[in-house]
């Protein structure tokens, strides 16, 4: 997972968990899709992978504005990757790796994200959606976007003005060196997208798997045509029915408390962390207090710590394996010692251009002055006192003063006739946090699985063996998982094997 925003870069991890076994017998698989596979794609070996990993690329073109389906087009990119076993063909899986911004080429070039039993059964196509990297591009002017990220995040009411104005700026920018499209990237465009990558993959019925911000993309793709859909796995799932901001921040935030106050019990309890037999809770309110004092210095870069920055630090709560580093960096803090470069678990940060009018169209959430945003902040620091913040909830900001149009408004969904859809969700989820998946889940009359431990998205190669057998007779029988699939956890402080070794879907915030 990428930094959470443009402002505050924070690290988090996959996870893995033991296996259990799916009950009942799966019915007989089916045989490979009667239509020629990709008929409508002029598939090449991909320029930037090497000819042995047999990654395919290719584009589609589609309208820019759907509303005018026969004017201007722009381009769809896709990745391709065949199934290793193709006389058992079922298929194709069509998957979006998160975002927004996400590259699904990116992905596909780099690996195959289903499992073994999944890859040799189905081909497994990438996209990226439009405005990101193979597809046209959504593009901005650095200066611009360095000018939003100078500000952070509002102290005051000058300052909330000034990310007013930059944010009006940076859209202006983007808009000038992008053209109409930049107004035409929501999600509402991107299931428009999907239905024709359908369409010229020649399969009939559509295979997807999303993970996190491609969970949007799938849910609202099965409100629009789920009469098209075979199977549907959604993987961290974002939740468009939140009402307000305050649901917003709200929901983030909570998630990110429960890990803290567990990584402080775990510390508190185990001999082998840095900060044993202490209040971890309080060391960290004095870390807060010096923070906001202007007091408190960087371990790592020697530099000042604002709160936003040593909420970003302690973000790796939420990582069971990277405990142990976090408490050596808290007491560094608090004793005022230098640590050397290699205990930096901060990710770099990347700017996504994408991300700026997607977020907006998609979501929309309104902060109208710093007034309010020192009442929401204030709720959070009393409902949540240790964390107070997540750097998540700084997505909340980013289209104050943009003049960015809600053009996807936020809605319960609303599926009637689509085949049972399977709905992922990791309890300890600092991203898309579980109560997300739970009301996607309900709102849809989908079946949920449950894995009880860490981190942001589960499903693939290693990870979950309960996760993964669930999900693999799903797509390839279509067998529903059991009701109430839960799958225990299995990410531990100090075990950081399988975290490792579980191929990252870096691709954007969600």
């Amino acid at each position: 997972m990428n930094p959470p925003t443009r402002r505050f870069a924070a690290a988090a991890g996959a996870a893995a968990l033991a296996a259990s076994l799916l009950a009942g017998a799966p019915a007989a698989a089916e045989t490979e899709n009667t239509l020629l596979p990709g008929y409508g794609i002029d598939w090449a070996p991909c320029p930037d992978v090497e000819p042995e990993e047999e990654v395919d690329c290719a584009t589609i073109k589609v309208p820019l504005d759907y509303r005018r389906p026969w004017g201007e087009k722009i381009e769809i990119g896709l990745a391709r990757r065949q199934a290793t076993n193709p006389h058992e063909r079922i298929g194709t899986i069509l998957m979006d790796p998160g975002g927004p911004g996400g590259s699904g080429v990116s992905t596909i070039e780099a690996f195959n994200p289903l499992t073994e039993a999944a890859a040799e059964r189905f081909d497994i196509v990438g996209f990226d959606p439009r405005g990101v990297n193979t597809s046209t591009r959504v593009q901005c002017g650095a200066d611009a976007v360095d000018a939003v990220d100078a500000i952070g995040i509002p102290t005051d009411q000058e300052s909330f003005e000034a990310l007013e104005a930059a944010n009006a700026n940076l859209t202006a920018d983007c808009r000038e060196r992008t053209g109409r499209l930049f107004d035409h990237v929501d999600n509402l465009h991107t299931v428009e997208d999907i239905e024709r990558i359908r369409r010229a993959l020649g399969e009939g019925r559509l295979n997807y798997l999303g993970y996190s911000y491609g969970t949007l993309m799938g849910q609202q793709y099965a409100e629009k045509y789920p009469w098209f859909i075979r199977t549907m796995v959604l993987d961290g799932n974002m939740d468009h029915s939140l009402e307000s901001t305050w649901d917003f921040v709200s929901t983030e935030t909570a998630a990110v408390e429960e890990n803290f106050v567990t990584f402080a019990a775990w510390c508190e309890s185990t001999p082998e962390c840095e900060l044993y037999g202490e209040d971890v809770a309080a060391l960290y309110g004095e870390l807060k207090e010096a923070a906001r004092a202007g007091e408190l210095t960087d371990p790592l870069t020697g530099e000042p710590l604002d709160f936003y920055g040593l909420s970003a630090q302690v973000f790796q709560a939420n990582i069971p394996e990277g405990w142990s580093s976090l408490a050596i960096i808290l007491r560094a803090m608090h004793d005022g010692e230098m640590l050397p470069p290699s205990f930096d678990i901060r990710q770099e940060e990347i700017v996504e251009y994408p991300y700026y009018p997607m977020w907006c169209q998609d979501w929309g959430y309104e902060i109208a002055d710093y007034a309010e945003f020192e009442e929401l902040t204030g709720k959070l620091a009393a409902e949540y006192p240790n964390v107070e913040w997540t750097p998540y909830n700084a997505h909340a900001l980013t289209c104050a003063g943009s003049g960015i149009e809600n053009t996807n408004p936020r809605a319960e969904l609303d599926v009637d006739f689509a085949p049972p859809l399977v709905f992922i969700g990791t309890v300890h989820d600092p991203a898309t946090v579980y109560p997300w998946t739970e009301a996607s889940a309900e709102q849809a009359g989908g079946h949920l699985i449950t894995y009880e431990g860490y981190g942001h998205t589960i499903y693939g190669r290693h990870s979950s063996p309960c996760v993964n057998e669930a999900v693999d007779a799903y797509f390839v029988y279509r067998a529903a998982p059991e009701d109430g699939l839960s799958c225990e956890n299995l990410n531990f402080p100090g075990d950081s094997t399988l975290l490792n070794d579980r191929d990252p879907l870096n691709v954007g915030p969600f």
